[in-house]
């Protein structure tokens, strides 16, 4: 505890030094909320499902077997009964006092914007945007966890097919398949939300990295954009990039976040 005390003085100082902060984050920031990061889980997966997940969040899956899709979808991916946890407030507020520019997360769950951050650069996309593909007429997150299947006549099916339950427009021009806007497998990241990630690294004199070991690429590699005068990684895991730290910080982010003072 001693260590991690010491560890959070010079996080302090840093941050009162500070003057252009940005957050880059991953999946340990919503881990303390209560979302599970599949990929340390996905032996569980496997027991459940036909496909590791990796294979049922890819695009070419999503396109040939979106039944099985939106069954995974749904059981893994679509929650929404969760809470901001510490992390995510205090990075809000930074952000309200003017210390903080930007949050660049990994994550898909929306839970920095709930906190109250406005400036969110969202890499892989968000479960809380839904378009239909052929209309793009847009769908909440809570028409795709709620969704019941109408007839022609607009009349719900009562014992549906696993295929009747995938979401489609209720639109009678096109009934095309509706999406989450999350970026699956075998897809780009978006052109914007990258070159907006960059400049905000590339200008910041302290980058703070959480609850991400920088195992996935390329939202890793933006990493290379730093030029500023602090490295701060909070992760409980070692990282690729802990020998260019100016300080590594081994613990939950919410609960080193949750010691520092914004004045």
């Amino acid at each position: 505890m001693l260590f991690l005390n010491k560890a959070i003085e010079k996080l302090q100082k840093i941050v009162d030094e500070s003057q252009n902060i940005v957050f880059f984050g991953g999946a340990g920031v919503s881990t303390e909320s209560g979302i599970p990061d599949f990929r340390s889980t996905s032996g569980l997966y496997r027991q459940e499902w036909k496909y590791p997940p990796e294979t049922i969040l890819s695009h070419g899956f999503f396109i040939t077997d979106t039944e099985e899709f939106y069954r995974f979808y749904r059981a893994k991916m679509l929650i929404t009964d969760v809470k901001p946890n510490a992390a995510h407030l205090k990075l809000a507020e930074l952000e309200q006092k003017g210390k903080l520019k930007a949050v660049i997360t990994q994550n898909i769950d929306g839970l920095h914007q709930a906190a109250g951050s406005k400036c969110v650069y969202e890499l892989h996309g968000s479960i809380l945007r839904n378009y239909c593909m052929e209309c793009r007429q847009f769908y909440d997150a809570e028409y795709i966890k709620n969704y019941k299947p109408k007839d022609e006549n607009g009349n719900l099916i009562e014992n549906p097919t696993l295929k009747q339950l995938v979401p489609v427009c209720s639109c009678p021009d096109c009934r095309g398949t509706v999406k989450p806007d999350v970026v699956l497998y075998e897809e780009g990241l978006d052109n914007q939300t990258m070159e907006n990630s960059i400049n905000a690294i590339a200008s910041c004199d302290t980058l703070i990295v959480g609850g991400t070991s920088l195992a996935v690429y390329p939202a890793a590699g933006l990493l290379r954009y730093f030029k500023g005068e602090n490295l701060v990684l909070i992760n409980k895991s070692h990282t690729n990039y802990d020998y260019k730290a100016t300080l590594r910080v081994s613990a939950p982010i919410g609960e080193v976040l949750s010691k520092i003072e914004v004045r």
